[in-house]
């Protein structure tokens, strides 16, 4: 089986650059983040020809989830359980498929709406570690993958790409996440690929991409029966030169079949 998350800034700008990548590499569930677009505009039917439900959160202009699967599926939650503001915001959608949850995530960055903004990336990464805690106590096999607006490690980012103080890797965000860690999920990557740098984001300023000066803010992380079978996680970096580009790449992830 293959899953992907891929924050893609803006589905109408990067439809066709989607609809290539289910083509090239199949995968059997895509997690979209910032789509950019109210729910009932999203592209279903463009999807749907191509072979791909498409479970949708959307928001006009900002945030937005989406989930394609090629498989039957349930939609478990439409919003995290346990983070609420006001306005909403569209930053969660969950799915069963395959034997399996699959809650795909976009995280406040933090780094805007001053200490106001900071506290609600760190609310949403504690309900976000309830509801893993639950899924874990009720022995649910499960996948959170998304953008989590996170450098876990310095080894995460490049030199210099960011400041000390960036919401992406003060203590309190590597703390959160260290967290999900803790409760016993594994991280996709790491967990084959324990050092190196293996990024997902370049930014569109400062010839970012042409400097590598990338950042590893894309994960899957995963339950314990699912880590069992884990095979591959790897960017899809070639993805960053292509013509007009999202800033992030997707991480795509294999496992190997269910047993038993």
């Amino acid at each position: 089986m293959k899953f992907a998350t891929w924050n893609v800034n803006s589905i109408r700008q990067r439809q066709d650059h989607v609809l290539d990548y289910l083509a090239r590499e199949q995968p059997d569930v895509l997690a979209l983040q910032e789509i950019k677009c109210a729910t009932e505009i999203f592209p279903v039917d463009v999807f749907k020809a191509a072979g791909y439900d498409s479970i949708v959160v959307g928001q006009k202009s900002y945030n937005g989830v989406a989930i394609l699967t090629r498989h039957p599926h349930d939609v478990t939650h439409t919003a995290l359980p346990g983070w609420e503001t006001d306005p909403a915001q569209a930053r969660y959608v969950e799915i069963r498929s395959c034997g399996l949850v699959f809650g795909n995530l976009y995280l406040p960055n933090g780094n805007s709406g001053g200490s106001t903004g900071y506290d609600s990336k760190l609310a949403f990464m504690e309900a976000l570690a309830l509801h893993a805690h639950g899924m874990l106590q009720a022995g649910q096999d499960f996948i959170l993958l998304g953008d989590y607006n996170v450098c876990p490690t310095d080894e995460d980012h490049a030199p210099g790409a960011l400041s000390p103080d960036d919401a992406l890797v003060r203590p309190q965000s590597r703390a959160a996440f260290r967290r999900l860690l803790w409760l016993g999920l594994t991280d996709a990557l790491r967990a084959l690929h324990p050092v190196g740098r293996f990024y997902t984001f370049w930014d569109y300023q400062a010839a970012a991409w042409q400097r590598d000066s990338g950042l590893r803010i894309d994960h899957a992380l995963l339950s314990p029966r699912v880590a069992e079978r884990l095979l591959t996680a790897l960017p899809a970096r070639d993805e960053r030169g292509r013509p007009q580009p999202s800033d992030h790449v997707p991480l795509a992830v294999t496992l190997a079949d269910a047993t038993g």
